[in-house]
């Protein structure tokens, strides 16, 4: 079974909204899983190619879990690389895969932005968003939910972050509610003290006036109430359930790796 940890989440740029850049992930060709992806068509921009899955980025998303489980491998046999206008952020996604800038949410600092990645279909998979107040709410004893980090994996998002508890990683935490609730992102933030907490955060601390970043399916991981929307978390019926999706889901062995080539200019 899986052991505890915490989860990463990168921020912060400025730029106009104009069109972002796309080109192709240069990478040693490899055999992929499955077969051939094709090139497609985001809503803010357009891949002019797409290079094989490559074996450097299948042996970072084929690590192990905290448990010592190996990973699935990424199933998406091409990649392109989505940059925004002012070239601050930049992450790789597969080739058929839509990155489309929207508006923030309120509150978020001058210049942050927010980018959802879905799949061809309309399924959200991530969003990238940056210029992130800092949080600190209160946590009350009463309010703590036991968590558990079911994957945990270190990565360079190649910027000088913030003041965070951990170096960054790749993380699925699960937290304990009437189900258990998972969440992946990234993180340089313990999720909380003795295996509890009142919130999991995907978030990266950024330097100073920049705003901390986010890139995973939610900024924040709670345990959801019985009436409350959990989508796009997941929630599973034992904690067994949340390993087997990390270990043998092709979609997160995908976002795994989209997530890990985050780059971030300060």
């Amino acid at each position: 079974m899986a052991m505890a940890a915490t989860a990463v989440l990168l921020a912060g740029c400025s730029g106009p909204q104009a069109a972002p850049d796309w080109t192709a992930q240069p990478e040693p060709s490899a055999t992929a899983s499955s077969g051939a992806v094709s090139s497609g068509t985001a809503s803010t921009g357009t891949a002019t190619s797409a290079a094989p899955a490559g074996s450097a980025a299948a042996s970072a998303t084929a690590s192990a879990t905290t448990s010592g489980e190996p990973q699935a491998v990424p199933t998406a046999t091409s990649w392109k690389t989505f940059s925004d206008p002012a070239k601050a952020v930049s992450f790789d996604l597969p080739a058929d895969w839509i990155a489309q800038s929207v508006a923030p949410e309120e509150g978020v600092l001058p210049g942050g932005l927010k980018v959802e990645v879905k799949k061809p279909d309309g399924t959200f998979m991530a969003a990238l968003r940056t210029g992130l107040p800092p949080s600190s709410a209160e946590c009350p004893e009463s309010a703590r939910r036991p968590y558990t980090v079911i994957s945990s994996v270190p990565f360079d998002v190649a910027a000088q972050g913030g003041e965070g508890t951990i170096p960054p990683r790749m993380v699925y935490r699960v937290i304990q509610g009437y189900r258990f609730f998972g969440s992946y992102g990234i993180t340089n933030l313990v999720g909380g003290t003795d295996g509890q907490a009142c919130e999991l955060r995907n978030v990266v601390r950024g330097p100073a006036g920049k705003g901390d970043y986010s890139f995973g399916d939610l900024v924040s991981l709670k345990a959801f109430a019985p009436d409350e929307k959990v989508a796009p978390a997941k929630a599973f019926d034992t904690l067994g359930q949340a390993a087997q999706y990390v270990n043998e889901s092709p979609d997160f062995a995908n976002v795994q790796r989209m997530l890990m080539s985050l780059k971030v200019k300060n």
